[in-house]
């Protein structure tokens, strides 16, 4: 997996190709259809039922086990406060990558199939990108450009929503998003109550941030996490797949008055490109270098994927 193990002997990782990953999945049952997997899967992800019983069926069986072992270990800490009024939390799934990288995708088929396990779970998933910080505010604080970036998210209200979750809040709320405004939607939000399982994804969800200087207790999103994915893909593949997503959303959603990007799709088709290779050279990749691919090492699995934006290698972390 390019820099992040120069030998396998020193890694924190056990390393396995996508064939002996798919061995692992024993006798769990495929829960879902294609037609299912085709309305989970996002614009220009080829993800298919083979895709998902080659790699996702060993994710759901290994979640299973953590999930199953981490509902042990409640149940001693009850002993061990003897108190019976604990309230057991939620399990929190955090999910990481570069944009076009397939990250909705995962998080998507990831729940469906959490979902339909013989416990049948209740599975919630949250993005980040509620969570942004308004247009207006982006723009007064000269942001808009950094749009994506740490900076740009409320990281306070991140906080407060996910320490809410975990400390096993009722009916906690989570604000939404529009893909087609390129906003915030104001008043607008999610009621999550309680779920067994919340996935929780996003670009940056894996950055620590700065520690302070004085050793106090600084948050963040990820000490809330009870596992962590990475979806990684080289460079250049990425950028590859987000020009070709950025040029259908122009023939598709951007056609749409109401888009943010519009007037994109007015523009001739070299126009067109140049735009999307200037967005991703100067906000996604920069991004992507500064903030998002630093955090891989802090993911417990890695899905490494290849040309065809189907998963190749896949990193364990070690326990």
């Amino acid at each position: 997996m390019d820099q992040l193990a120069p030998t396998e002997k020193y890694s924190p990782y056990l390393f396995f190709s996508a064939a002996d990953w798919a061995k692992f999945r024993a006798d769990t049952p495929m829960t879902l259809g294609e037609d299912e997997i085709r309305r989970l899967r996002s614009l220009n992800d080829p993800v298919d039922l083979e895709e998902v019983t080659r790699i996702y069926l060993s994710m759901s069986r290994l979640l299973s086990a953590h999930v199953e072992s981490s509902q042990m270990l409640f149940r001693q800490r009850q002993a061990f406060f003897n108190k019976e009024s604990v309230v057991k939390t939620p399990y929190i799934i955090g999910i990481a990558g570069s944009v076009a990288v397939g990250k909705s995708t995962t998080a998507r088929v990831l729940k469906e199939l959490l979902a339909r396990w013989p416990s049948s779970p209740k599975v919630d998933l949250v993005t980040t990108d509620g969570f942004l910080l308004p247009n207006e505010v982006l723009r007064r604080d000269r942001l808009m450009e950094r749009k994506g970036f740490p900076d740009s998210y409320d990281v306070g209200a991140l906080l407060r929503f996910l320490s809410s979750i975990k400390s096993g809040e009722r009916d906690v709320r989570a604000p939404l998003y529009s893909h087609l405004t390129y906003d915030v939607l104001p008043g607008a939000y999610v009621t999550i109550d309680r779920p067994d399982i919340l996935i929780f994804e996003g670009i940056n969800v894996l950055q620590p941030g700065r520690l302070p200087m004085d050793g106090k207790f600084v948050p963040f999103l990820s000490d809330f996490f009870d596992f962590s994915i990475y979806i990684d893909a080289d460079e250049a593949l990425i950028h590859e797949w987000y020009i070709a997503r950025f040029m259908r959303l122009r023939e598709t959603a951007f056609r749409n008055p109401e888009s943010f990007f519009h007037r994109y799709s007015q523009l001739s088709e070299p126009a067109a490109r140049a735009i999307a290779e200037g967005l991703w050279a100067n906000i996604n990749l920069k991004n992507l270098r500064e903030n998002i691919l630093p955090t891989r090492p802090r993911a417990d699995l890695i899905l490494r994927k290849g040309a065809n934006h189907l998963v190749e290698e896949v990193a364990l972390r070690k326990l």
